[in-house]
C-alpha cells in the first residue's frame, strides 16, 4: 500500500523519464481537445468540390456558424454571382474556457470575397444571431436589415463598442415593418421580406429571400403561438401564400426536433404570477431572461395588481427594457419602476425585484444576490424567488447548484421545472418550435429543398427525417456542417466544399485571446506550473545563488520542504554536470526535461516546467576584437547586482519556501 505524505504526495515505485514525457504529452493532448471545437480558420483544412459543373447560375449557401449547437453564432452567407448577403452574425455564450466570455465566427471567409458584400439580414435580437456585428461589419461594412426592436438593439451594441473597447463605429441600419409585407431591395439579385413570428423576444422576424434562382424562407427562432401576450401572432397566412407561389430553400430551426406536440402558449403563465405574486408575504424576486419583454410585461402587470414597486437589475434586462418601453412594447404604469438602488429602503411587502441570473451564470445578478456579494440587494430566509425559465442545455448544472444554493439562504422557490411540486402553475414556455408546429412550418412553405438549422446533429436528423416524413424527397434534405457550402438550381443541390471558418475568442473587456493563450491556461489549471530560476557563472559553470523554484497551482511547497530540499540538491549536480557541455539553449531543454522527471517520479504529476537560466560572467572567444569587447570585473559585479535584484522582485512576487 501507497504512503501518502503532505498534499497527498505519494512515495511510489520509480517511475521512467518516458513516463514522465508521456504525461507532459497528455496534458498538451488535453488542452488540444478541450480547444478543438474553438479552433480558428487556420486550423480548419478547406476542401473544394472536386464537381467539375458551371456553378454561374448557381446560388451559393454557406454556414459560417449556427449548426453546431443550441445559441451557437448564427451566420450563413448567401451568394449569387458578383453579390452576397450575410444571415445573422452572432456569438456564442457560455464557452467553458478561462478568461472567455464568448466566441464569434473566424470571418477569413468574407475577407475573400468582401467585394461581393451587400447587406447583412438579421431575424432577430437574440446575441446568438446579432452579437458578432460589433466585430464584423466594421472590417466588412453593408447595411443592417432588420425589425424595429431587432435594429434598437444592434445599435445598442455599437454603442457598447464605444464603451467597452474605445472604438467608435456607427453602422448603417434599415428597419423594416412586420406587418406590412414591405420588400427592400438589397442588390440586383437580392430582395427580402420580413414575416412577423413569435419567439421569446419582441418582433422577431423570418425573413424572404428572393433571388433569380427561387425564395429562401429562413424561420430564425421561433413557435408557432396563437395567443401571445401582444397578440401579435405569426403570420402564418403570408407564409402559406408564399409556399403556394413557390419556395427553393426552408431553413429552419431545430431547437425542439426531439420534442412532440406544440409549445403551450405564453398566455397561460399570466394566472401563475397572479397567484405568486398575490400571496407571497415579504420581498419577491423573479429570474427571467433578459429579451423577454412578454414575460417581464406579465410579471409587471402581477406585481402592479399585487401593490408592488418593481426594481429591474442586470446590465441586458434593462437595456431590453429601456428600449421596449419607448417603442411601446412594454407597458409600465408610472410610478412602478424604482432603482435597484432604492430596493432597501422599501417595505418587504411591497417590493418585487426582477433580475437576470436565472441560469445560475456567473456574476449575474441573483448569483450576486444569492452569494451576499450584491452591491444594493441580497437576498435572506423567508424571501420568494420565482425562477421563470428551464435549463437551457448545457446549464443543468448550474440551474441545479444555483437552485440548491437558494434552498441554503431558506427562501421560499418557484421554479418552472419543478412548478407542480413548489404549489403553483406553470411558469416558462419556450421560444422554440416543436415537432407540431415544425410539421406546420413544412407544410405552409412546402419547399423544394429543406436544410434544418440550430441545436446540433442530432436534432437537426430529427428535423430533417420530419422533413421527408412532410414529402420532401430524402435526396432535397440537406446536413451541412459548419463550413459547408452547397449550390443550388432550381432542381438540383451540390456539395460546395467547405471554406475557412472557426471560432475566435473574446474575453470580457471585447479583446480577441489567441487560442494558443488559452491553451497554456488550460495546462496551467490541469497541474500549475513550476520555474526554476538557475543562475550561473559563465566562466565556471557553477551556481553562483541557491536556486530558487516557483510554483504555482502545482504544490504547495512550505508544505513539502524536504521534497523542495532535495530538489534543490539535485538542481545543482544536474546543472553542474550538464552545464559546461553543451549550449545554452541545450542546457535549458535538458533542465526542463531533468525537473520533469524528478517530479513526476516525486509526485506522480507533470505540471508546465519553466526554466529561467541567468549568466553572468566574461564571454569566451578566440578574435582580437572579441577580447576588446570583454567586461571588466567592474561590469560583471554591476551584472551580478542587477540579477539580483530581478531575482529579489521575482521572489516578492511569487511564493518561495
Amino acid at each position: 500500500m501507497n504512503q501518502t505524505t503532505k498534499q497527498g504526495l505519494k512515495k511510489s515505485p520509480a517511475k521512467t523519464r518516458g513516463a514522465a514525457m508521456r504525461a507532459q504529452k497528455r496534458n498538451h493532448d488535453d488542452a488540444d481537445r478541450a480547444m478543438e471545437r474553438y479552433a480558428d480558420a487556420s486550423q480548419h483544412q478547406s476542401r473544394r468540390t472536386t464537381d467539375a459543373a458551371d456553378f454561374t447560375n448557381a446560388l451559393k449557401v454557406t454556414f459560417l456558424g449556427g449548426l453546431d449547437d443550441v445559441g451557437e453564432k448564427n451566420m450563413a452567407i448567401i451568394e449569387y454571382g458578383d453579390e452576397a448577403i450575410v444571415l445573422d452574425c452572432g456569438n456564442s455564450l457560455g464557452i467553458d474556457l478561462p478568461g472567455i466570455n464568448y466566441t464569434v465566427n473566424d470571418i477569413s471567409y468574407l475577407e475573400a470575397i468582401k467585394y461581393k458584400l451587400r447587406a447583412y439580414v438579421i431575424t432577430h435580437g437574440h446575441l446568438d444571431h446579432i452579437g458578432g456585428l460589433r466585430h464584423t461589419v466594421p472590417r466588412y461594412p453593408a447595411p443592417i436589415y432588420g425589425s424595429p426592436y431587432t435594429i434598437k438593439l444592434v445599435e445598442k451594441a455599437f454603442d457598447d463598442l464605444l464603451t467597452d473597447t474605445g472604438q467608435e463605429y456607427t453602422p448603417v441600419v434599415m428597419t423594416a415593418q412586420l406587418d406590412t409585407h414591405e420588400t427592400f431591395t438589397l442588390s440586383n439579385s437580392f430582395s427580402v421580406e420580413f414575416l412577423r413570428i413569435t419567439h421569446s423576444l419582441p418582433d422577431a422576424a423570418a425573413v424572404c429571400i428572393s433571388t433569380p434562382v427561387g425564395r429562401i424562407i429562413a424561420t430564425g427562432d421561433f413557435r408557432l403561438d396563437p395567443e401571445p401576450l401582444d397578440k401579435m401572432p405569426s403570420d402564418t397566412k403570408r407564409l402559406k401564400e408564399l409556399g403556394n407561389q413557390g419556395v427553393l430553400l426552408l431553413l429552419s430551426d431545430s431547437s425542439y426536433a426531439d420534442v412532440e406536440g406544440r409549445v403551450p402558449t405564453e398566455s397561460t403563465l399570466q394566472q401563475s404570477f397572479y397567484d405568486i405574486i398575490g400571496n407571497a408575504p415579504g420581498r419577491i424576486f423573479v429570474a427571467a431572461f433578459s429579451s423577454n419583454m412578454n414575460r417581464a410585461q406579465m410579471i409587471i402587470n402581477a406585481a402592479v395588481a399585487a401593490g408592488r414597486e418593481v426594481a429591474l437589475d442586470g446590465r441586458g434586462m434593462m437595456s431590453y427594457a429601456e428600449i421596449a418601453v419607448r417603442q411601446g412594447i412594454l407597458k409600465i404604469p408610472k410610478g412602478t419602476v424604482v432603482s435597484i438602488q432604492q430596493a432597501a429602503s422599501i417595505t418587504p411587502n411591497q417590493l418585487l425585484v426582477m433580475c437576470t441570473g436565472g441560469q445560475g451564470e456567473p456574476n449575474a445578478a441573483l448569483q450576486r444576490m444569492s452569494d451576499g456579494q450584491h452591491k444594493y440587494v441580497n437576498l435572506n430566509e423567508g424571501d420568494t424567488v420565482v425562477i421563470s425559465s428551464s435549463p437551457i442545455p448545457g446549464n443543468e448544472v448550474t440551474y441545479d447548484q444555483l437552485s440548491n444554493r437558494l434552498k441554503k439562504i431558506g427562501v421560499h422557490l418557484f421554479r418552472h421545472p419543478t412548478h407542480e411540486v413548489d404549489g403553483c402553475g406553470p411558469l416558462h414556455v419556450s421560444g422554440h418550435a416543436r415537432r407540431g408546429e415544425l410539421r406546420e412550418m413544412l407544410e405552409l412553405v412546402r419547399p423544394t429543398f429543406f436544410i434544418p438549422v440550430h441545436a446540433g446533429a442530432l436534432r437537426r436528423s430529427y428535423h430533417a427525417e420530419l422533413g421527408v416524413e412532410q414529402g420532401i424527397p430524402r435526396r432535397n434534405v440537406i446536413l451541412p456542417d459548419n463550413g459547408d457550402s452547397v449550390y443550388i438550381t432550381p432542381d438540383t443541390v451540390v456539395d460546395g466544399g467547405q471554406v475557412p471558418h472557426g471560432s475566435v475568442l473574446v474575453d470580457q473587456n471585447g479583446g480577441i485571446v489567441s487560442g494558443i493563450v488559452v491553451k497554456d491556461r488550460l495546462m496551467l489549471s490541469g497541474e500549475g506550473i513550476l520555474a526554476v530560476v538557475l543562475t550561473m557563472d559563465k566562466e565556471s559553470g557553477r551556481l553562483l545563488t541557491s536556486p530558487d523554484i516557483i510554483s504555482r497551482g502545482f504544490i504547495a511547497m512550505k508544505d513539502n520542504e524536504d521534497l523542495m530540499k532535495h530538489f534543490r540538491d539535485e538542481l545543482r549536480r544536474a546543472a553542474a554536470q550538464r552545464y559546461k557541455r553543451i549550449s545554452l539553449d541545450e542546457f535549458k531543454a535538458e533542465i526542463r526535461e531533468y525537473v520533469i522527471h524528478f517530479m513526476y517520479e516525486k509526485t506522480g504529476r507533470s505540471p508546465i516546467v519553466i526554466p529561467v537560466v541567468n549568466v553572468i560572467g566574461k564571454a569566451s572567444t578566440n578574435t582580437a576584437a572579441a577580447h576588446k569587447a570583454l567586461r571588466s570585473d567592474q561590469h560583471v559585479k554591476n551584472d551580478q547586482q542587477r540579477y539580483a535584484a530581478m531575482r529579489a522582485r521575482l521572489l516578492t512576487q511569487d511564493q518561495r519556501d
